[in-house]
């Protein structure tokens, strides 16, 4: 193997470490919202059980107001590009499980491509050894 292949190999090697860095967070974030969204979830359900509760509503720099919320109120999701919906309760639910299974199938396609970039990356790494081993003079 050449130099110029060799340095290339070494190239592609940096950009599948950066692709894999990079799958590697956005697995990450969407773990984080899965775990929001079921949080979600269980929370509506929780409020939905009771006729009322009671809670604190955060208003910014450490300050909350109390407020009462009852089972029949709505809840404002914010569906994206600035916009917001208002749902009853069942509704928020379903549309927040719908999410959860649009995150679910990014997830699993993420962690297949991780995986190809890993086994890619052994690969590499068993090139650079070998070439390695080929370059260094044998020891007597």
């Amino acid at each position: 193997m050449s130099e110029a292949q060799a340095e290339q190999l070494m190239q592609q090697m940096q950009m599948l470490e950066t692709y894999f860095s990079d799958l590697s967070q956005r697995e990450a974030t969407f773990l984080n919202i899965l775990r929001e969204a079921t949080a979600s979830i269980e929370s509506i359900k929780a409020l939905g059980q009771k006729s009322e509760s009671q809670t604190l509503v955060p208003i910014g720099m450490g300050t909350y107001i109390p407020t009462k919320i009852s089972a029949n109120s709505k809840i404002v999701i914010n569906i994206g590009a600035g916009v917001a919906v208002e749902k009853d309760f069942p509704s928020a639910i379903n549309y927040l499980e719908a999410r959860i299974k649009e995150v679910e199938v990014a997830l699993q396609d993420t962690a297949s491509k991780k995986q190809d970039a890993a086994g890619r990356l052994e690969q590499g790494k068993a090139q650079i050894n070998q070439l390695m081993q080929s370059a260094s003079p044998p020891n007597p």
